[in-house]
C-alpha cells in the first residue's frame, strides 16, 4: 500500500494540444512542496496535431519508469485540457495505479468531447486529432470519480466557454466541479485562480489509508449522482438524457437565442432546435425562466437519432399533451 500521508509525492503535469510543457511546468513548481517531484512530459507542440494513441504511450512510459524510481510515492495528476484526457485514458488502463493516486485535477478539460473535434471530423474518419478530442470521455471520467479524488475546472469567458471548451464539457458526475470566470483557455494551464483552486481541492484530500475520498460538489449547477436520468431534479434528469444520446457533443449557447421551441416538457422545462447553415441540428434545454440549460449538437449520422431521442424525452418528461 503506498503511503498517502505527508511523505514526498510525485506529481505528473501534463500539457494539452497545440503546445508544450514549459508553462504547465512552471505551474507544477508553483503547486508542489519542496519534497515533491514534479514530472511534465513534453510531447512536442506538432505532434499533438495527430493522433493521441503515441502521446498516451510516451506519458505512460514516463509513468511507469517514475513508477519504478520511486515505488512507494503517492502521485498528484494535474492535466490541462487534452492532458487532462491522457490521463484519463491512461488511469483506465491501469487500474492497478489507482491506490496510489491521491487528487486528479483536470483542467479545461473537453471530456465530454470537443465540439471543435466533432465539426472538424463529423464523421470521425481521423482527421488530424479532431477525432480523438472529439471522443466522448465522461462515463470513463466517472468511473474514475468514483474511486479517487478528481476534481474538474472550468471557466466561463464568452458566456458558455472558455472560448475553446464549453463549460457543459468539463462537468460530469462525482467529480468537484469548480467554474472560473473570465478566464482564456490557454490561460488557465497557469492561472493564479487555477493554482488556488487546486491548492484548495488538495487541502481536503485525505491524509492516511485510501486514496478515495467522498467530495462534494460546487459550481453554478449541481451534477447529478447517480446514473443517466436519474439525478437529483428533473433538470439533471433531462440533460442526463441528452447526453445520453449517440453522437452528441455538448456545445456553447452562443446560438440558444436562435432555437425555436420543439416541444414543452414538465416544470417549464423546453427543448429547443436549430440548425446550423452547414445542416448541423442543435438542441438547448431552457428553463421556465427562458434561460438555457444545456446545448450540444449532433453530427449528419445522427441527426435522426437525435429526434428519436427527443421524442423518447418528451414522452417521460412531459405532463401535459406533447407540442410540436
Amino acid at each position: 500500500m503506498v503511503d498517502m500521508g505527508s511523505s514526498p509525492y510525485i506529481l505528473f503535469m501534463q500539457h494539452g494540444w497545440h503546445d508544450t510543457n514549459r508553462r504547465i511546468h512552471r505551474l507544477g513548481h508553483t503547486l508542489a512542496d519542496e519534497q515533491a517531484e514534479v514530472i511534465a512530459p513534453n510531447l512536442g507542440l506538432i505532434k499533438t496535431w495527430w493522433r493521441i494513441e503515441p502521446l498516451i504511450a510516451e506519458v505512460e512510459r514516463v509513468a511507469i519508469a517514475t513508477q519504478q524510481r520511486h515505488p512507494d510515492r503517492p502521485w498528484r495528476i494535474v492535466g490541462h485540457s487534452m492532458g487532462g484526457l491522457i490521463w484519463l485514458e491512461l488511469l483506465q488502463r491501469h487500474p492497478e495505479w489507482w491506490d496510489r493516486i491521491t487528487s486528479v485535477s483536470l483542467v479545461s478539460s473537453p471530456v465530454g468531447g470537443a465540439d471543435l473535434g466533432r465539426i472538424i471530423d463529423p464523421f470521425r474518419w481521423g482527421i488530424g486529432i479532431a477525432r480523438d478530442l472529439g471522443t466522448d470521455r465522461r462515463s470513463m471520467a466517472e468511473q474514475l470519480a468514483r474511486h479517487m479524488p478528481v476534481q474538474t475546472i472550468a471557466s466561463d469567458y464568452d458566456g458558455g466557454s472558455d472560448g475553446t471548451v464549453p463549460i457543459q464539457c468539463s462537468q460530469f458526475r462525482h467529480a468537484r466541479y469548480i467554474q472560473l470566470r473570465g478566464i482564456r483557455h490557454d490561460n488557465t494551464k497557469d492561472h493564479p485562480e487555477v493554482t488556488a483552486a487546486i491548492q484548495h481541492f488538495w487541502t481536503t484530500l485525505p491524509t492516511s489509508g485510501s486514496a478515495h475520498h467522498p467530495h462534494g460538489l460546487v459550481g453554478q449547477r449541481p451534477l447529478p449522482p447517480d446514473s443517466l436520468g436519474h439525478g437529483d431534479s428533473l433538470e439533471d434528469a433531462i440533460i442526463g438524457a441528452l447526453q445520453a444520446i449517440v453522437g452528441i457533443t455538448d456545445a456553447h449557447r452562443r446560438d440558444f437565442n436562435r432555437a425555436t421551441v420543439w416541444g414543452t416538457l414538465s416544470q417549464g422545462f423546453t427543448l429547443r432546435t436549430w440548425r446550423h447553415p452547414l445542416g448541423i441540428h442543435h438542441v438547448f434545454l431552457a428553463d421556465g425562466q427562458n434561460r438555457c440549460r444545456y446545448a450540444g449538437f449532433v453530427g449528419w449520422p445522427h441527426t435522426q437519432g437525435l429526434y428519436a431521442a427527443m421524442e423518447d424525452i418528451r414522452r417521460r418528461h412531459t405532463a401535459t399533451a406533447p407540442s410540436v
